[in-house]
């Protein structure tokens, strides 16, 4: 039992030092993003009606209840026979209310559409806690799309403006403008291509083609907007091949250049985060600032876990030049 005792506290004592990754990889989930009210930070990831947890300390997770029991009322309407598994969620906070974007779709199509669900609290034990789903913000159908209405990832230009970004495989990653009200797009419509690898020819437009990019966060900060995407290929434990690269613009909708000055539109990006010997791939990120610290939050598909797919919470650091680190 001594014995016992010893290797608890010294496992305690190396969780201390290591620090928020070595407690945040305890939870599997994919897609994560988060986001903190008063004491608590609040994860929002892919999973049944999304998938929720809370914590104090970014360390012990506790699961909450999904946003959506039941699925959303026109899910099936886009992707025929919807399961309730919904993907890649964004979360926001504007004039008091709490923003959640969310994916419908069928997988390896642009079958999709992004979704928006309101909430003035994201406590589920305060009485005025209730989601109000506001329905589709914008949707992308095969064979007349050469994008994929997932990912969406909500930001605010100097002027206030909303931008959504979103976008995987097809002809790149896209931003539209959006009304104030966060709810619609804005008329006349604004769009731009964000980032851009080579699609392979000779495939059809509803197929995927080999243009694997995905899931843009962008983040401001040192006086640029800073894309976060990911590139290759999640979701398949050992194979899995995800990685994360970075690009920045002085405006928000581009274009963005690498380290080395190439467009992320001609298949530009300065890789942050790859596989090592540890993890298969790592992926999907968000970006915060929280008390004065710059994190990054991703998934990564762990080797001694036989690929099952981790929280990992790294604080991000940034060079002379400005560019971001780990």
């Amino acid at each position: 039992m001594k014995l016992y005792t010893r290797i608890q506290s010294l496992i305690l004592l190396l969780s201390v030092l290591i620090g928020t990754s070595i407690l945040a990889q305890d939870i599997s989930v994919h897609d994560p993003v988060m986001i903190k009210q008063k004491d608590t930070y609040y994860l929002y990831c892919t999973g049944r009606g999304i998938s929720v947890f809370s914590s104090k300390d970014l360390k012990k997770w506790n699961p909450e209840p999904a946003v959506f029991k039941e699925k959303p009322v026109w899910a099936d309407a886009v992707a025929a026979d919807f399961k309730n598994h919904i993907w890649a969620p964004d979360i926001s906070f504007h004039n008091n209310t709490y923003y959640l974007y969310y994916s419908v779709s069928a997988f390896a199509k642009n079958t999709s559409a992004i979704g928006v669900t309101t909430n003035t609290t994201l406590d589920p034990r305060d009485p005025a806690y209730k989601w109000v789903d506001h329905g589709i913000v914008i949707q992308s159908v095969p064979n007349r799309d050469l994008w994929n209405a997932i990912d969406p990832n909500l930001t605010f230009d100097d002027n206030n403006t909303p931008w959504l970004a979103f976008g995987s495989f097809w002809e790149g990653l896209k931003m539209v403008k959006l009304n104030a009200d966060l709810l619609s797009i804005a008329q006349p419509q604004e769009w731009y291509t964000i980032s851009k690898r080579e699609r392979g020819t000779g495939f059809a437009d509803a197929h995927p083609g080999d243009a694997a990019l995905e899931a843009p966060f962008i983040f401001k900060k040192n006086g640029y907007y800073y894309q976060f995407l990911s590139w290759d290929f999640c979701c398949q434990g050992e194979k899995s091949t995800y990685k994360v690269v970075v690009g920045r613009s002085k405006v928000i909708t581009g274009p963005y250049l690498d380290k080395e000055g190439k467009s992320l539109n001609d298949g530009g990006g300065t890789i942050l985060i790859q596989p090592n010997e540890n993890w298969y791939g790592a992926g999907h990120n968000s970006a915060y600032t929280f008390d004065g610290k710059d994190y990054i939050i991703f998934h990564a598909y762990e080797k001694k876990n036989n690929g099952k797919p981790k929280l990992e919470i790294k604080e991000l650091k940034w060079d002379a030049d400005l560019w971001p680190s780990l």
